[in-house]
């Protein structure tokens, strides 16, 4: 049975970006999918792809309702409106690799939640690593971030053995939130070790500034602290495994700085998986 797969993406300022976004998604070889796309900044992304030959009806325009209301609140809007069995999260200027979508609803057959390898890349998709490369196999809530040590906007998951909301009151980590709110039902993931989803490495992100750091610093924090309550209900040893990673990426998000202008153009991954493995 073929399943529908809908993909979420919010669009803000993403003119120049979406349409490479969507093309990957018409690339895909699973071909039964709707892509909701939501503007955060008021403009026309329907007129503007079907300018370029990209329009499909599989495609869902809607509006966050205002300006800049951020992605968490854009990510909801969808979330409240779509009804399909799996769902994918695709920001407006990443793409998927064209197997992405069915290789993840083969492994949606057995488990809850897939994640992939991500290829890193500057703005103009120039390669820069690799991130969670490696067999298949499948995740506890506590081994997942030590494997995928980067962004987790990369998974699809099936509604209806879990599912969550975006925090717009977050500044940062918000994927890492949503992922340990589908784990409270969703006991295992399966990673694949293959690079399906091109991760772009914007600005802003390439070298943690101060206010980007200080917004990490913030929401790895409060991840952390709700970890310690309870708050998402795992199992003790899973909520240690997850808390140790974050207690090393905080360590790791301070001396960045200084690590940076020692070695001008280091990736934060680079930074973080030296600490991860000492």
């Amino acid at each position: 049975m073929v399943e529908t797969v809908a993909i979420i993406t919010p669009a803000y300022k993403a003119r120049d970006t979406l349409p490479d976004t969507v093309r990957s998604v018409l690339g895909q070889s699973h071909k039964d999918w709707q892509h909701w796309i939501i503007a955060d900044d008021g403009f026309d992304y329907r007129g503007l792809l079907e300018e370029r030959g990209l329009a499909d009806p599989r495609q869902v325009f809607l509006t966050s309702g205002g300006i800049g209301q951020g992605a968490s609140r854009t990510r909801n809007v969808a979330l409240e409106r779509i009804a399909t069995p799996y769902a994918a999260i695709l920001d407006a200027d990443d793409r998927l690799k064209p197997p992405k979508l069915e290789r993840a609803v083969a492994a949606l057959g057995r488990y809850g939640i897939v994640t992939t390898a991500l290829d890193v890349m500057t703005t103009d998709f120039t390669h820069l690593r690799h991130v969670g490369t490696g067999p298949d196999r499948v995740l506890t809530p506590g081994e997942h971030k030590w494997v995928n040590l980067s962004m987790d906007s990369m998974i699809v998951w099936d509604r209806r053995r879990g599912d969550g909301r975006y925090d717009p009151d977050m500044s940062n980590m918000t994927d890492l939130e949503f992922l340990l709110q589908l784990y409270r039902t969703i006991p295992q993931s399966y990673h694949l070790g293959t690079p399906l989803h091109d991760y772009v490495k914007r600005e802003g992100s390439m070298s943690n500034g101060r206010e980007v750091a200080a917004g990490m610093i913030a929401s790895k924090t409060e991840i952390l602290r709700r970890l310690e309550n309870g708050h998402y209900r795992l199992a003790e040893a899973e909520a240690a495994g997850i808390a140790a990673f974050l207690r090393i990426s905080l360590a790791a998000e301070t001396a960045y700085s200084a690590a940076l202008a020692a070695r001008p153009g280091l990736l934060f991954e680079d930074h973080l998986e030296a600490r991860l493995i000492a």
